[in-house]
């Protein structure tokens, strides 16, 4: 599966920019300026915006059409001016257009707060996934793609996200069913194993996210497998809403005192993180803890006082190491998107 961060998936970006640079482009992008101006003068609607980016997509894909730019421009050309135009315009309108609503943002944390209760004791036997699909490192990938969806600013680019942790999953399907000489039920197997990576994961703005998706990604793009694949997550996301104990296989005070004992856990913790008690119990968990990895940690149970000038040292170049590799993990994670935000500027400053 197309990664959002690939060279292939940038290609069209970066080439619609180009093209958009050309002084015969000039009349193309004093449209999409102009779009983007009148969309601004009117109060957000998601929906109505959805349409009118729509609407605005279908007419631009005729002016590309006719374009002396893209003369002779074969179906794929075409559709890559189009795929640079979808992420340049949702850039430019994601503040206004992403998880804008008060209503939406009540969604999103209603949602985060719920999936967050049934992580502490939902297991793959409350969702009757067998056990011959047990795989925690399929898992694992499937969550991480999936939790990479708040990376992204476009509808395309956080819909291959949704797509590469589908994908995950069923590869897994197929594997087991090729090893194992049996034959994959499908959604029966497949929406299972979704709604809990969807627990796992536990993805920031999902609702937002799917809406977000749903409204702005091409109508023409959402068919197929594509399609097929979002509805099941918007699937996952309405059966954790709906929840109850007969879902998860159990009795409904079982779930309900499941529910309880996870609240109660949950405000443990945060008063836990505000107390300089709760902090201390914690330190000393956490001590404990990294003693029986190893004492991966040396200077845990130091105090300050009792330092030397070596250990000082020490401290010092483990320090300069954290820092390091906490800075170069920053930037690997956010050069993408000041990689577009740069081009982004530039282009508008060229025209």
């Amino acid at each position: 599966m197309e990664s959002p961060s690939s060279a292939a998936s940038r290609v069209d970006f970066y080439g619609f920019l180009d093209r958009m640079r050309r002084p015969a482009a000039a009349g193309l992008f004093r449209s999409i300026k102009s779009f983007l101006a009148s969309l601004s003068l009117d109060e957000p609607s998601a929906e109505d915006d959805g349409a009118r980016v729509q609407a605005f997509y279908a007419a631009m894909e005729a002016a590309f059409r006719e374009h002396p730019l893209w003369a002779n421009a074969t179906h794929q050309e075409i559709d890559h001016a189009l795929e640079g135009l979808e992420k340049y315009i949702m850039t430019k309108l994601f503040d206004r257009t992403f998880a804008a609503s008060p209503e939406d943002a009540a969604v999103d944390a209603e949602v985060s707060e719920r999936i967050g209760l049934l992580q502490r004791f939902v297991r793959p036997q409350h969702l009757d996934i067998p056990k011959v699909l047990h795989n925690e490192a399929s898992w694992l990938l499937a969550v991480k793609e999936l939790q990479k969806i708040n990376s992204f600013k476009s509808p395309r680019d956080k819909l291959l996200c949704v797509m590469s942790c589908c994908q995950v999953i069923n590869n897994l399907l197929l594997n087991v069913s090729m090893s194992n000489d049996r034959t994959p039920s499908g959604a029966d197997e497949f929406l299972p194993i979704l709604i809990y990576i969807t627990i796992k994961a536990n993805p920031p703005h999902l609702h937002s996210n799917l809406k977000f998706v749903q409204l702005f990604r091409r109508e023409t793009k959402l068919v197929s497998e594509v399609e097929y694949y979002l509805t099941n997550l918007i699937s996952a996301k309405m059966f954790i809403v709906n929840v109850d104990g007969r879902s998860l296989s159990m009795e409904e005070n079982e779930f309900q005192m499941h529910m309880e004992t996870a609240k109660l856990g949950t405000q443990i913790f945060a008063a836990s993180l505000s107390s300089p008690q709760g902090s201390a119990t914690s330190t000393r968990g956490l001590q404990k803890q990294t003693d029986t990895e190893g004492s991966r940690f040396p200077f845990m149970d130091s105090e300050t006082e009792s330092l030397t000038a070596a250990e000082v040292k020490q401290l010092h170049g483990l320090y300069r190491q954290v820092v390091t590799r906490y800075t170069s993990l920053s930037k690997a994670l956010r050069k993408l998107s000041i990689d577009e935000d740069q081009l982004l500027a530039s282009v508008d400053a060229d025209s």
